[in-house]
């Protein structure tokens, strides 16, 4: 595992799956942790918090939404205040949506995935770009759809191409200040936002009550490998590997954890 002993990394929707992945992940490399997600999400984020300070790390805690930057940039200022300093940001936080062609998509859903997976995103480094010290590194937690098109989810997949965009463009403004900037793109991930009633029916739609068996013969017939989904930590440890001095002459790149999805479609 790489070392990433006296470092400081910030992660954002930190509280639960994914988000928690990273945060555990880190923090086993040696990192102290800025933790963080919305209200909805506090009592988790205490909970995780407490098993990283369990496992002998520092832990600050915020509560912020990454839609709105005022608070988030206060929780990260107040991170760095707590912990001495930033060295890695994981913009974890995002949304999925169920979507529709696009001619019936409707305003509220497109707009979310925008100010969430975007906007949200421009947020969390606008907030914690001034305090990354020279090596930091920043990782954009993206989605195979920031790599390629499916139907029914305009909203996603364009906020996730933008957020690729993004990458690039942050990645030749930060790099004279020796920051990298990269993006991860899981496919399916084992989270409750796949291991759900209605993505299986969405991805049975042949069936009056699908099961995740269902679900699993349909995800793991688009892999390349003989698996439906990738687990969390799997997620976590590209981001710790791009986070690290392993990592340390890569910027501006894609790394794609998806057990082969974009390779066979």
């Amino acid at each position: 595992m790489p070392n990433l002993a006296g470092k400081v990394a910030a992660v954002t929707g930190a509280a639960r799956g994914t988000g928690r992945a990273h945060c555990e992940r880190l923090a086993a490399a040696g990192a102290d942790i800025i933790a963080i997600d919305r209200c909805s999400a506090a009592d988790d984020l205490a909970m995780m918090a407490t098993v990283l300070v369990d496992e002998k790390r520092r832990c600050f805690t915020g509560i912020a939404d990454v839609r709105d930057l005022p608070s988030l940039s206060a929780a990260v200022d107040a991170g760095v205040t707590a912990l001495g300093g930033l060295d890695i940001v994981i913009a974890n936080a995002g949304v999925h949506a169920p979507g529709a062609p696009v001619w019936e998509l409707p305003d509220d859903v497109w707009q979310d995935a925008l100010d969430v997976n975007l906007t949200g995103v421009w947020h969390t480094v606008k907030a914690a770009a001034p305090h990354l010290r020279p090596g930091g590194s920043i990782v954009i937690i993206n989605s195979t759809s920031g790599i390629r098109g499916p139907a029914d989810t305009a909203h996603y997949t364009a906020s996730k191409h933008a957020a690729v965009g993004l990458a690039r463009t942050l990645a030749n403004e930060l790099g004279p200040y020796g920051i990298r900037v990269n993006t991860v793109h899981p496919g399916a991930v084992a989270t409750p936002l796949v291991r759900n009633e209605a993505t299986y029916r969405r991805l049975c739609p042949d069936l009056d009550n699908p099961t995740e068996a269902d679900a699993v013969k349909i995800l793991t017939a688009r892999n390349l490998l003989s698996v439906p989904w990738v687990e969390p930590h799997d997620v976590a440890n590209a981001a710790v590997f791009l986070a690290s001095d392993d990592a340390r002459y890569i910027t501006g790149a894609q790394l794609v954890v998806d057990a082969g999805l974009t390779q066979k479609t």
